[in-house]
């Protein structure tokens, strides 16, 4: 992903993205000269320099001639962070109070939103996480998986050899592929395929017997990796 694509997940536009860009790697620069450097039509130039001060992103500098310069990326998107934080904060609090999680059962589509729910999931556990997934899967929830930990909360974890957690229980499987299964609290599964991309399909239940279901067979797991190393329960 190049740095206008990421910069406009920030809130820029993609002519303000590339503008600022510009900015960057050539410094101080007035709108003509922007509009030179970057091919971009002078008057979308200016609305777009308009936008970078607006948002944050852009210094202006008015001698003789007006000038702009870029705002760091570093404080930009600091900037950026701490305002969508008082903004979460403030729409929680006028928002409805939440009504209790259906126990029924969710699909959940899409890398990003699978990673969204691990994450909340082990954040909002209280006692205990049971985990089965590969080392690259487990380490893109390690930060979460290490403040339950810091917490005082029991962590179970089932992977591959690659993959260390200092506090946890890890009990090493063969390569595993791109299944998940995760049980926070006995109250709640997650499980499915996270492959890489939009096709990750997921299943999110808070029913007991499911949960149970998949307690019990992450038990059976371990039993069977016990077995095989010859190590007793």
């Amino acid at each position: 992903m190049d740095a206008s694509m990421l910069l406009m997940r920030f809130g820029l536009t993609n002519q303000e993205a590339r503008v600022y860009c510009t900015l960057c790697a050539e410094g101080e620069m007035t709108g003509y000269e922007v509009a030179k450097a970057t091919g971009i039509s002078r008057s979308n130039v200016y609305t777009a320099l308009a936008g970078l001060v607006e948002k944050g992103a852009a210094y202006l500098s008015a001698e003789n001639v007006t000038r702009y310069m870029p705002v760091p990326a570093k404080e930009f998107c600091d900037s950026r962070i701490s305002a969508l934080q008082r903004d979460r904060d403030e729409l929680i609090r006028v928002l409805p109070a939440r009504v209790e999680d259906s126990e029924g059962y969710l699909t959940i589509v899409g890398e990003t939103n699978i990673l969204a729910r691990m994450r909340a999931m082990i954040t909002g556990a209280q006692m205990r996480i049971y985990a089965s997934m590969s080392a690259q899967i487990m380490e893109r929830v390690r930060p979460e998986l290490e403040d339950a930990l810091a917490r005082g909360l029991k962590v179970v974890l089932i992977t591959e050899k690659s993959f260390a957690l200092e506090g946890a229980v890890v009990w090493y499987s063969e390569k595993k592929q791109r299944q998940i299964r995760l049980i926070v609290d006995s109250s709640c599964v997650l499980t499915g395929d996270l492959d890489d991309g939009e096709y990750s399909t997921c299943l999110y239940s808070r029913k007991k017997n499911l949960t149970d279901l998949f307690k019990e067979d992450l038990k059976n797991e371990i039993r069977l990796i016990q077995l095989t190393e010859g190590r007793e329960e």
